[in-house]
């Protein structure tokens, strides 16, 4: 019996573009210690998720449609660490004041995945 992906971290991948979460998710596979177990395209869907669903690590993309992602995490009554991955460097300083891991930014590289 296989019990990597009960040992990996529970990760969930929010972001409105398709394109990147297929490039996480197959950066994730790589990677036995993360389990992709949700992935979502809009903010909404991922807090209601978030409710009732306890995880390990979120990749955040800061440029969503309907709520940034920064205030998305922001308003979270309990926060995961997070991982952003956005296409904007000028979001990192805000983003290490609100506790995050890394900054991932895209597109970005499987070595410079590899290091977070």
């Amino acid at each position: 019996m296989d019990h990597s992906k009960e040992l990996a971290l529970k990760v969930i991948a929010v972001d409105d573009e398709p394109l990147a979460i297929d490039m996480l998710s197959t950066f994730l596979d790589y990677h036995k210690e993360f389990h992709l177990i949700a992935s979502f395209s809009n903010t909404k869907e991922a807090e209601e998720f978030l409710k009732y669903n306890k995880v390990d690590l979120i990749f955040l993309d800061i440029n969503m449609p309907s709520q940034s992602g920064i205030e998305f995490y922001r308003n979270l009554t309990e926060r995961p660490p997070v991982i952003f991955t956005t296409a904007h460097a000028d979001y990192a300083l805000e983003g290490y004041d609100l506790g995050i891991i890394d900054y991932l930014l895209k597109p970005f590289s499987a070595i410079r995945f590899k290091k977070v």
